[in-house]
């Protein structure tokens, strides 16, 4: 039996992801501020991932095999995660981002050297504190939480590191992003749908299937960034197609230069490559072989 850490993780792909190590047989522990209850068969500890008093006191002695951080959105809780982390884990994975890739324009697939954390500047000075700063610099406070696990101007990583670059994921009827739901009540009121006047075809991946790949990764022994996508990108039309199939409406695209654009619509290109996965033995599905019931599904609820 394994022990494992999940920091966050009560919805969406982590709450599947729990449910995985559960049925592994894995000895689950999740910790979180307890606004939610996690999924039975785990043990809760309440804390604030932000205090590091606070976190220290819930973990007390606890050591893990593997941790995951599915709610880490910058440099400063990355680098308290490695203070108290450090001699606590053997494995730790990050839940990091396509985003990170968010000033890339590639016709080819973007691989994971594109960005390497070993030569990202990390600003623990900017306002992280402010959700709307946040929240406008989401790729970036990814990008310099990896830099905090990977480079060694603390002495050296503190633990073995995964950051798990995962593409905009869709499915669930708990999907609580609201976009497929955009687009679909767009459709069906007949109005259009703003997108960039180029508009370019981005990565994805089934919400099962990375909830699936995390699971994966905790039992194995590579480290570093680790780009987690299905194969076949889809564009906004290709999302709006199996939303008419699903409502019985027609999708009327708006092009603009400038100003507000839909969710799933990109002015730049910065699809992912998968193949360092492959390589590592996880091959991903395409997305012909999922779409029709992740979005069935969602639009279900």
């Amino acid at each position: 039996m394994r022990e494992i850490c999940v920091i966050g993780g009560n919805r969406y792909f982590g709450k599947r992801l729990i449910e995985r190590l559960l049925n592994y047989g894995d000895h689950v522990t999740v910790i979180n501020r307890g606004s939610s209850e996690p999924p039975s068969g785990v043990t809760h500890l309440i804390a604030d991932r932000d205090d590091e008093a606070s976190l220290r006191a819930a973990l007390g002695t606890r050591t893990f095999d593997v941790v995951f951080d599915q709610v880490c959105y910058t440099p400063r809780q990355a680098r308290l995660a490695r203070r108290v982390f450090a001699g606590r884990t053997r494995r730790y994975v990050l839940t990091s981002t396509v985003e990170v890739y968010e000033y890339e324009h590639s016709a080819a697939p973007v691989r994971e050297d594109a960005v390497d954390p070993l030569t990202v500047a990390v600003d623990t000075a900017a306002p992280w504190d402010d959700p709307d700063f946040r929240e406008e610099h989401y790729g970036e406070g990814k990008r310099q939480a990896e830099a905090v696990l990977a480079q060694d101007s603390e002495g050296g990583p503190a633990f073995p590191y995964v950051s798990v670059r995962v593409a905009h994921v869709l499915g669930g009827a708990d999907d609580f992003t609201g976009r497929v739901g955009h687009y679909a009540a767009r459709i069906r009121a007949g109005e259009p749908i703003a997108v960039p006047a180029e508009n370019h075809p981005a990565t994805y991946v089934y919400v099962e299937e990375i909830a699936d790949f995390l699971a994966w990764a905790a039992g194995q022994e590579f480290t570093g960034p680790v780009n987690a996508n299905a194969y076949g990108p889809l564009t906004t039309a290709d999302i709006c197609a199996e939303i008419e199939r699903t409502t019985g409406g027609k999708a009327e695209f708006h092009a603009v230069e400038v100003g507000e654009v839909s969710p799933f619509s990109f002015a730049r290109s910065y699809a992912m490559d998968n193949s360092r996965a492959a390589r590592l033995g996880y091959t991903f599905r395409d997305t012909s072989e999922w779409l029709p019931q992740a979005i069935a599904e969602t639009l279900v609820s």
